[in-house]
């Protein structure tokens, strides 16, 4: 089950953000911004972002990020910070800021 407290955050965050919709996926709660994932509570805890894979190697290194593993293969491009990395709000706005820039970026689905 994923951390509601944590998704209430990411609402509130995420709130001016056109084409915001949530579905839950995996056990969480994604937000996804024209049909493309952003950010997520994840059910395994914690927070998925969404962010350029070109960018995963120097997140990982720089930040309190990992890549995401599914199957046992990382994933570039899905990073998953622990609870703790982002309790404040000065912590996790920035990586909700990236998932919905990231999201944006991307050709809407239908």
């Amino acid at each position: 089950m994923y951390d509601e407290q944590l998704a209430d955050r990411i609402r509130v965050l995420s709130a001016d953000e056109p084409g915001l919709t949530e579905k839950k996926m995996f056990g969480g709660l994604a937000f996804l911004v024209n049909g493309n994932m952003a950010v997520a509570a994840s059910g395994q805890g914690g927070l998925l972002v969404r962010v350029d894979p070109t960018e995963s190697a120097e997140l990982v290194a720089t930040t309190p990020a990992s890549e995401m593993e599914m199957r046992g293969k990382k994933m570039a491009g899905w990073l998953r910070l622990e609870s703790a990395a982002v309790e404040a709000e000065d912590e996790l706005a920035p990586w909700v800021d990236r998932g919905l820039a990231f999201a944006r970026s991307l050709p809407a689905k239908r």
